[in-house]
């Protein structure tokens, strides 16, 4: 039987993608959907959608810790959101006064790439710095230490 502090963890982790995907899915479910700002398309919203759920994704895949977010998790993140997003259009298919897009399923994959690429480099740098930032430490304590 599961702890209740696992139970609390893992919706500390999973409830935010469980929330954003039912949230993806409310709006796709709408016969007419609100409309995107004026100096934004139908793709830029799906971009910074599937972007946004790509990322909660590699929080929940990474522990929800710095140190687990990886080129692994990063993909396996990106993958989930793009599966999502073809089955998000699949699932327009069958709303009355909506209809599939490919074009909406490439939006989706990019915005799931480049927030996952960007959200690697800053895993990358914060990791960078937390490495020259250790030896520095220890480089300032050995000063004025006699062997």
């Amino acid at each position: 039987m599961a702890s209740a502090a696992g139970w609390t963890r893992g919706l500390w982790l999973w409830g935010p993608p469980a929330i954003y995907a039912l949230a993806i899915f409310g709006v796709s479910s709408l016969g007419a959907p609100p409309a995107p700002p004026t100096h934004l398309t139908d793709k830029h919203m799906h971009l910074l959608a599937y972007g946004g759920l790509a990322l909660v994704l590699v929080r929940a895949l990474a522990g929800g810790r710095w140190s687990g977010v990886t080129a692994v998790t990063g993909v396996q993140a990106a993958m989930a959101a793009i599966a999502y997003g073809a089955t998000d259009e699949w699932h327009q298919w069958f709303v009355p006064g909506r209809h599939a897009d490919l074009l909406d399923v490439a939006a989706d994959a990019v915005g799931a790439a480049l927030s996952v690429g960007i959200l690697g480099v800053v895993a990358w740098w914060s990791r960078r710095a937390e490495r020259a930032d250790t030896r520095f430490a220890r480089a300032a304590g050995k000063v004025g230490q006699t062997p």
